[in-house]
């Protein structure tokens, strides 16, 4: 009896440690990838702790509708639709990537990297994206950007997306993380406290 209880104890307390010690990678073969921002480099890793959990912030699931509505799979015709892989292979190669959400949910956290340009503010600081103004907006050599908010839930860069082309920004050019911030959060991925802009 003796033996069995001290097995069972040492199972027990064992247990937290070994659950701790799995590594938790991005795939099966990256553990990291580092992106430079305009405050240096920043390591993209997931949370190595086995038994986080998310920020409560986006732990809520039953969210007032509207305004927070579930948003499409497609936002628009011709703007990709984009997963954590994809952003963060985007992300490797240098792409902008705009935080579309209002300033104050920006400096509470965001993805590293990014830039923060208000769903509100988008349509008048196109030239911030390679469009010059004139009459209307010259586009032709408009940047590919990558847009989120907070996440499936949430309209801010599907609102921002939608004025872009309507002034004339090439869909082409546009990528939609639909996850947003709160997809990037359950995954346990890097997030910096973001700047006011």
């Amino acid at each position: 009896m003796g033996k069995l209880l001290s097995i069972i104890l040492a199972a027990v307390f064992l247990a937290p440690i070994v659950a701790n010690a799995e590594p938790v990678g991005i795939t099966k073969d990256i553990m990291s990838i580092t992106v430079q921002t305009k405050n240096g480099p920043v390591k993209i890793v997931r949370n190595q702790d086995n038994n986080a959990v998310i920020n409560p912030a986006f732990a809520k699931t039953s969210r007032k509708c509207p305004p927070f509505c579930v948003q499409p799979q497609k936002v628009a015709p011709g703007v990709e639709t984009v997963g954590e892989l994809e952003v963060i292979k985007y992300m490797k190669n240098g792409g902008l990537i705009i935080d579309a959400r209002t300033v104050e949910w920006h400096v509470k956290g965001t993805i590293p990297g990014s830039k923060n340009i208000p769903y509100t503010q988008v349509a008048s600081r196109l030239n911030e994206l390679g469009c010059k103004k004139g009459a209307s907006w010259d586009c032709s050599n408009a940047k590919t950007v990558l847009l989120f908010c907070n996440g499936l839930w949430c309209g801010q860069s599907p609102t921002a997306i939608r004025a872009m082309l309507r002034e004339g920004y090439p869909a082409s050019k546009l990528l939609y993380y639909r996850n947003g911030m709160q997809g990037w959060q359950s995954l346990g991925l890097t997030v910096v406290e973001g700047e006011m802009s």
